[in-house]
């Protein structure tokens, strides 16, 4: 029995200590490969400073999901799942990097592999049931992945290590189902078979339109994958960069659509996972004013972008993480927020001679760090930095106190105050305010507007206003759409 251990490295790859790569395990009889194991060492020689960073800046609160161990419902499932992108990875990674090129593209540009459960020459053993893996437009994936820097070392050590995916609970209606990595960074969600040919058909324009905005919003698609369990059904996944993927505490998310029929949530009990929607915000959330209109040009261009594919029913997914409360502040004295006056710019110097916790609570900007590790980066860190014109339209870091100091970008990190809206009824003078960071996205992008959804119009408009309900013409569900998310974030007056 011979054991061989692959380091995991990209070319591009520089400055970086042997000590912090992963590791491939993979164990051979008699040239036959029967076994493969991600090790990471990432954190081995970590130094003291790293560490205490990680330990400040671990969640307390309890991860959401539900581990999958076995014995779970899905445990087969996601053995088989990470051994398909297991295999996939180590498959294309090597290839040359290249343009993508026409034939990359469409159901055609795909591959399969059998993984038989006492293994092959090309698949390890493993203890899930005899299944079929195919892969979709590898290439272009990979190329995707390339695009938005994940490594693909990182990329298996976060959906292919030796911890175990979390399953969520699906929050719409759907009935699809999620995986979480053990990192956070990566969101695996079962896709229908017409989602799956929405996403073929528009992977070339997609391409395009996040190659050309590199701040898009838009869902991240990393890759696309089936399994085929030899007694079961076919299970379609997408993988997609997970927009929450932060040490900030998400203490609220909404689904926002610009429609209103439905648009709130049942449930009684609400907590930091519950997704809410449309009818349950009652906070307006303001900007500095050149960062609010790059966010609404930049969702203008992804909506524009996707009434040209003919895609409606998409959402604003908003996660709020809330920072010092400022109970009772007058409407009258609110109406300064966000302006560059309310944001304290510190110098590069200041940053480094104190500590976090000697700041006062609230939000403050520093100027950009020259030491790039100093930085907790957010997910999508292909996004240029924003600037502030507190800092004289410089790039600035967001310094949380008694937290970290993050980058800003257009979705990822954003500061602003939120501020109660106030209801037609109500005659106080007193309004919550508070500071907050927000993260956003533009999700659930696959869904067409064809005959099914010409006739749910149909049937839901004889009984309630057209206007109000979600299945609309691609058009004029943009245009929608854009009103309302221009109210969740108004002007500054």
């Amino acid at each position: 029995m011979v054991h061989a251990y692959f380091t995991l490295r990209q070319l591009t790859w520089e400055n970086i200590d042997d000590s912090e790569l992963p590791i491939l395990e993979r164990e051979y009889m008699q040239g036959v490969l029967i076994s493969e194991v991600v090790l990471d060492r990432s954190f081995s020689g970590s130094s003291k400073k790293a560490k205490r960073r990680q330990k400040k800046t671990v969640r307390e609160t309890k991860k959401p999901g539900e581990a999958i161990i076995k014995g779970h419902r899905s445990y087969d499932l996601m053995l088989s799942l990470q051994l398909g992108i297991r295999y996939t990875v180590g498959k294309i990674t090597p290839i040359q990097k290249r343009e993508v090129r026409a034939s990359d593209f469409g159901p055609r540009a795909s591959f399969w592999m059998n993984f038989p459960k006492e293994g092959s020459r090309l698949t390890p053993s493993h203890p899930a049931e005899d299944f079929k893996w195919k892969d979709y437009c590898p290439m272009v994936f990979r190329n995707l992945r390339e695009m938005f820097k994940i490594d693909a070392a990182d990329y298996m050590i976060s959906i292919c290590g030796n911890s175990a995916l979390r399953e969520l609970s699906s929050p719409g209606k759907s009935g699809s189902v999620f995986f979480l990595s053990q990192d956070d960074r990566f969101m695996i969600k079962t896709l229908r078979k017409s989602e799956v040919q929405v996403l073929l058909r528009m992977l070339p324009n997609y391409y395009n339109h996040v190659h050309t905005y590199e701040n898009t919003l838009i869902t991240k698609f990393f890759g696309l994958h089936r399994v085929k369990p030899s007694s079961g059904q076919k299970f379609r996944f997408v993988v997609m960069g997970n927009m929450f993927c932060t040490e900030l505490r998400i203490h609220r998310r909404f689904d926002l659509k610009g429609s209103s029929l439905g648009r709130s949530t049942d449930k009684i009990e609400i907590d930091e996972n519950t997704t809410l929607k449309d009818l349950d915000l009652n906070y307006s959330f303001y900007l500095e004013p050149s960062w609010r209109e790059a966010l609404l040009k930049q969702i203008k261009t992804d909506s524009e972008f996707l009434k040209s594919q003919r895609i409606m029913d998409y959402s604003l997914l908003l996660g709020v993480h809330y920072r010092a409360p400022q109970h009772l502040r007058t409407r009258a004295s609110y109406r300064r927020t966000m302006t560059a006056e309310r944001l304290t710019v510190l110098s590069e110097e200041d940053a480094q001679e104190d500590d976090a916790f000697n700041y006062p609570e609230g939000l403050v900007l520093v100027q950009r760090a020259n030491d790039e590790n100093s930085v907790v980066v957010g997910p999508h860190i292909r996004g240029s930095r924003l600037r502030s014109s507190a800092a004289g339209f410089g790039e600035v870091d967001l310094l949380l106190p008694g937290t970290a100091r993050v980058q800003i970008q257009l979705g990822v990190n954003m500061p602003a105050r939120a501020e109660q809206i106030p209801k037609e009824d109500d005659s106080k003078s007193f309004y919550e305010v508070y500071d907050v960071v927000l993260y956003l996205g533009i999700i659930d992008i696959l869904q067409e507007y064809n005959i099914t959804k010409k006739i749910e119009h149909a049937v839901k408009s004889m009984q309630y206003d057209s206007v109000s309900i979600s299945a609309v013409d691609p058009e004029f569900y943009s245009e929608r759409f854009l009103k309302f998310i221009q109210t969740v974030f108004p002007e500054n007056s």
